[in-house]
């Protein structure tokens, strides 16, 4: 994906910090998504990922910082405003966010009829051609209780579609999937892409779906933008030999480690310093042992 000098960004963040009482969960926080590209936001359970997308979409407001969607601030907009924005983006939650009450179809319409003034067989037209992009207009009118995990995820992307958004947002879209499924959700994901020409910011951990969809790349640790970049670049480090990437400084042995799955490293490292055992017992660190509370009584 070029990202040159001349294109510019369709969102920009600059400088975010959010706080949450006494909290701060992100901190300085930058970021540029170029028109059509994947980009995929990733990090540790608390490393901000989800509080960032949230600020992204205009949820939660930054104490500090700006945030552009389509050249337009969105942080000092009213609600009218901000809904005016959302128009342009849709959003597939980590749990599809489906009303259970409603059809599948109802549910895609929902959007439809709150936003537009579509005659109802014209809405119903688009409801099934976004059900037909995601493999479910066969399911058009069974209950969210009645399909699996998966099929919502795919009916929750469907509703993200029906008003031609060109900005897709995606919370965890792996999420609670068996492996076959959640490759299926990428596929998915890479084909709106590519058919419908859409921008898409997926914020995930799972980094056989992250190298699956991404363009490009982006880590956050700790509230802080450790690194972004192609997603050749995180490649090549994930690939990197042990004995070379021993000489690395420690925000890249950090990703290195994410990206890998490593039991050793900088994340753990960090865990270790917690000073566990002198919280609990009164005991320095090197005094807790690591045996586990209970032995087994079966081999």
């Amino acid at each position: 994906m070029n990202t040159d000098e001349n294109r510019q960004p369709i969102i920009r963040c600059r400088d975010i910090v959010k706080r949450f009482g006494g909290q701060t969960v992100l901190s300085g926080v930058n970021l540029d998504v170029y028109p059509g590209e994947t980009m995929v936001i990733m990090g540790g359970s608390g490393s901000g990922k989800s509080t960032f997308l949230r600020t992204m979409i205009g949820t939660h407001k930054p104490e500090e910082g700006s945030v552009e969607l389509f050249g337009e601030e969105i942080c000092g907009l009213n609600a009218e405003g901000l809904d005016e924005v959302r128009k342009k983006f849709g959003i597939l939650f980590q749990s599809g966010a489906l009303f259970n009450s409603m059809t599948i179809a109802e549910n895609v319409a929902l959007p439809l009829r709150e936003h537009t003034e579509l005659d109802d067989e014209i809405i119903d037209i688009q409801v099934k051609i976004k059900l037909e992009l995601v493999g479910l207009r066969e399911d058009a009118q069974k209950f969210p209780a009645q399909i699996s995990g998966g099929m919502k995820k795919r009916a929750g992307l469907a509703r993200a579609l029906a008003l031609d958004p060109k900005i897709l947002f995606y919370d965890e879209p792996s999420a609670g999937l068996d492996p076959v499924t959640s490759a299926q959700i990428d596929q998915l994901i890479i084909a709106l892409s590519h058919q419908l020409g859409v921008t898409s910011v997926v914020v995930t951990h799972e980094m056989d779906s992250a190298f699956a969809i991404a363009d490009r790349m982006a880590m956050l640790d700790r509230g802080v933008m450790i690194c972004s970049n192609e997603r050749s670049w995180f490649e090549k480090l994930r690939d990197m030999p042990t004995d070379e990437a021993t000489t690395m400084d420690e925000p890249r042995r950090l990703v290195r480690q994410f990206l890998r799955g490593d039991a050793e490293g900088p994340l753990a490292s960090r865990r270790d310093e917690g000073a566990y055992g002198e919280d609990l017992f009164g005991m320095t660190p090197d005094r807790v042992t690591r045996t586990p509370s209970v032995e087994p009584t079966r081999g």
